[in-house]
């Protein structure tokens, strides 16, 4: 399987990973300008995490690079103790997500509902559109011009050229375009300082110590946890849309591994990039052979064609991802709105609005998986009591969040009767707290009468005599 992954079409995937490459460039300099450090220390940190991630990935065409979700979560560390501490912090990422990966964590992705899948997916199409609006602050009608043409070059190029990747095509005519005729619009030379330089080994120069440990140690578990929520999700997507399945554990290890080793050469912390994964799709990349030319292909922009990179336009990569922003949304969400029971189409909204207002993938998902969870008890939180003559009828399920319930219809019960049988063959107790009230209420009820009990099935009876252990 692994070396089947390597086989896929060869011409295909260098051309899918060279348009990824192009589409990487701008992102990541976008994300160290939130950070607040050097586009390269980016760039060549995405070189890293791309290429492990290529070969040691468990999800064959997943693009990995220097992220967003992860920039985020560094701007505090960074101001406020420096870049030293931000290296730091990486290694520790990646030991912890390796860790991560020996526990199964990964196995956790299935507490997500797919309602929260699906406020992930158009949250981030969302998020990946109106990231194209800052480009045109005081643009040009040039910049409108050349987007437009962009993107229908991106809808109809397909149709006619079926070899060459149409983001690939959007680049080369938009930058002659821009080039020959000396249109005044942005170029990727405008976002930042490009300038050719390697990383080499480099320990954090930090004091190896605990007071160290408590400062970078709360944002590397963060890191690791965002990046593995946002990696674990992108694959996801990659397996519904490739129909096929891939080792979730194997990604999580190799996402550990990638950002320790960026970490140690003096870069920052990664995860998968869903924007530029889509666009591997789209430009037909499959296998490993594409990530690995995106990140490979990006050094070679950078240090042998830097001039032909500085003259690439912003709106040719605003016109490639407008339409992976189109072609990311789920429209059939449209009907799942109309269509599905109302307590998923909220999760759904409250997933989607969540991400975007925040613009943190991690924070939405983990709120729409909590409102699932309180959706979910609050349905299941089913509990009737009964009395028909000398009979008290306990049934449905007892557990944290009905015993409240249970002790108001109890307490307001009319016990005139000296013999009483407490009937709880219909009653599932499914935690110690519904256990220890349940003791409880027969204890009160034989202080003062003579109680029969039928007993309720045999994990709620076992439940039961735990409880009486420890209480």
């Amino acid at each position: 399987m692994y070396l089947l992954s390597w086989k896929e079409n060869p011409i295909r995937e260098v051309l899918a990973g060279l348009v990824v490459s192009f589409a990487l460039i701008p992102e990541v300099i976008g994300f160290t300008i939130i950070e607040g450090i050097d586009p390269m220390i980016g760039l060549v940190s995405s070189f890293f995490i791309a290429i492990i991630v290529s070969f040691l990935g468990g999800r064959p065409g997943m693009v990995s690079a220097a992220a967003g979700s992860m920039a985020l979560v560094m701007v505090h560390l960074v101001k406020n103790y420096g870049l030293e501490y931000m290296f730091a912090a990486t290694v520790l990422t990646g030991l912890i997500q390796l860790l991560l990966g020996l526990c199964q964590a990964q196995k956790l992705m299935s507490w997500i509902p797919k309602p929260v899948m699906l406020g992930f997916v158009d949250a981030l199409a969302i998020l990946i559109f109106i990231a194209q609006f800052e480009h045109f602050d005081h643009a040009s009608i040039f910049m409108y011009g050349l987007v437009i043409g962009g993107i229908l070059l991106m809808v109809f190029a397909p149709k006619i050229i079926t070899i060459i990747p149409a983001g690939l095509i959007v680049i080369g005519v938009l930058t002659t375009v821009a080039a020959v005729g000396k249109l005044p619009v942005s170029t990727i030379g405008d976002l930042g300082d490009i300038t050719p330089r390697f990383s080499t080994f480099h320990l954090p120069m930090v004091p190896w110590s605990m007071e160290t440990l408590k400062i970078i140690f709360p944002t590397s578990l963060a890191l690791a946890f965002v990046g593995m929520l946002e990696s674990l999700l992108t694959a996801e997507i990659v397996d519904e849309r490739t129909k096929s399945d891939s080792p979730k554990r194997q990604e999580l290890l190799a996402q550990g591994s990638a950002n320790l080793f960026s970490g140690l050469f003096a870069g920052v912390a990664g995860c998968a990039m869903i924007g530029q994964t889509i666009i591997n799709l789209d430009s037909k990349g499959r296998g490993r052979l594409s990530t690995v030319v995106a990140g490979v292909f990006m050094m070679v922009l950078i240090f042998a064609l830097r001039p032909f990179l500085l003259l690439v336009p912003i709106a040719a990569l605003v016109a490639i991802m407008s339409v992976v922003a189109f072609n990311t949304f789920d429209w059939s969400s449209i009907n799942y709105v109309k269509e599905a029971p109302k307590k998923d189409v909220l999760i759904f909204l409250v997933t989607t609005i969540s991400i975007v207002a925040t613009g943190n993938l991690a924070i939405g998902v983990l709120v729409g998986v909590l409102i699932s969870a309180v959706l979910f008890v609050r349905s299941i939180s089913i509990l009737k009591v009964e009395k028909e003559g000398s009979t008290i009828q306990i049934s449905g399920e007892l557990f944290f969040a009905t015993t409240t319930k249970m002790k108001s219809k109890l307490n307001a019960l009319d016990l005139e009767e000296n013999q009483l049988t407490l009937d709880l063959s219909q009653l599932r107790i499914w935690d110690s707290t519904g256990a220890e009230e349940m003791i409880k209420y027969k204890e009160k009820l034989r202080s003062t009468k003579q109680v029969t009990v039928i007993s309720p099935n045999t994990p709620s009876n076992d439940l039961i005599q735990s409880a009486k252990l420890y209480s």
